[in-house]
């Protein structure tokens, strides 16, 4: 089970980085893509019109595949505070 405060800095980091107005790494991107998918346990295919994307994107989920929701939270907020709010 999620712990209310876990959840509480998950959606303020999502919040933070749909906030966020400059150009940010791809391979920062992917990261947070897989983290945020395992995260809201939506596994469904990626929906990008360029079928490259979507390889990425699946190569990014399929590398995170194997942690629980509770981490790909834990490891999105970590991310975030490490790569972006640390500018």
């Amino acid at each position: 089970m999620i712990d209310e405060e876990l959840q509480k800095r998950f959606n303020d980091a999502v919040d933070f980085v749909n906030d966020y107005t400059d150009p940010l790494p791809a391979d920062l991107l992917l990261k947070l893509y897989a983290y945020f998918k395992i995260a809201n346990k939506n596994f469904e295919n990626p929906g990008s019109r360029t079928p490259l994307i979507n390889a990425f994107k699946a190569n990014a989920l399929f590398q995170a595949k194997r942690i629980s929701v509770k981490e790909a939270m834990e490891k999105y907020v970590e991310l975030v505070e490490k790569e972006l709010k640390s500018l």
